[in-house]
């Protein structure tokens, strides 16, 4: 008997797992767990022993241009407020930063070339924000975009941050304009003055006159 009950419980198949149904609740819960991994954590370290140059985010006695896109303005306002913040925390004077408004982000490169090339300003924080749509139109705005402000900053040898936001929705837009992924402007004007402080640091004659004290 007892055999037989062994032998009837090693031909028991286990239960198959009933698939979960997705519903809306679950899938928000799975795009947001996606994006809570959307970088990676940690702290970035220099090994010891390595000459190390930085730049500081003081902004004492600089002048910053700002070029800001009008398109979606609610996004591209919280974005300017919060750099404008940061640049007054970092001792920029009000008087000391010039800001330009321009129609969208596709203007954005020429706006900050205009202010590159007067030499007047130690960096440009450009501001703005693309939401994809239907089209392709998308792409070829967020591209140019980009390639066009890393173009005026290697031409005129000044910094130019990418404070543009390139999301899939709108609400994407809105998480990062001071919502729970933080403000983007702030991210781009404490780059622009670092990199600024950065740039002054690597003068050539700075680096001659340093190799020589060495």
């Amino acid at each position: 008997m007892t055999d037989r009950l062994e032998e009837r419980e090693e031909n028991v198949r286990p239960e198959e797992e009933i698939p979960q149904l997705r519903t809306a609740e679950t899938e928000v819960e799975a795009e947001q767990a996606e994006e809570v991994a959307e970088h990676a954590p940690g702290r970035f370290d220099v090994p010891s022993g390595y000459r190390v140059v930085t730049g500081s985010s003081d902004g004492d006695g600089v002048a910053v241009g700002v070029v800001v896109a009008k398109f979606n303005g609610e996004i591209t306002r919280r974005l300017l407020e919060r750099a404008l913040e940061e640049l007054e925390a970092a001792n920029v004077p009000r008087e000391s930063v010039t800001i330009v408004p321009v129609p969208g982000a596709f203007e954005l490169p020429l706006a900050a070339m205009a202010l590159a090339k007067t030499r007047k300003y130690a960096c440009v924080v450009a501001l703005g924000c693309v939401v994809r749509g239907e089209t392709p139109h998308f792409d070829f705005v967020a591209g140019e975009a980009a390639r066009g402000l890393a173009q005026a900053s290697a031409e005129f040898d000044v910094p130019v941050s990418l404070g543009l936001l390139t999301t899939d929705t709108y609400e994407q837009a809105e998480a990062r304009a001071g919502g729970s992924h933080g403000n983007k402007g702030w991210d781009s004007a404490m780059a622009a003055m670092e990199m600024a402080d950065l740039f002054e640091m690597l003068d050539a004659g700075e680096l001659a006159d340093d190799e020589a004290e060495g």
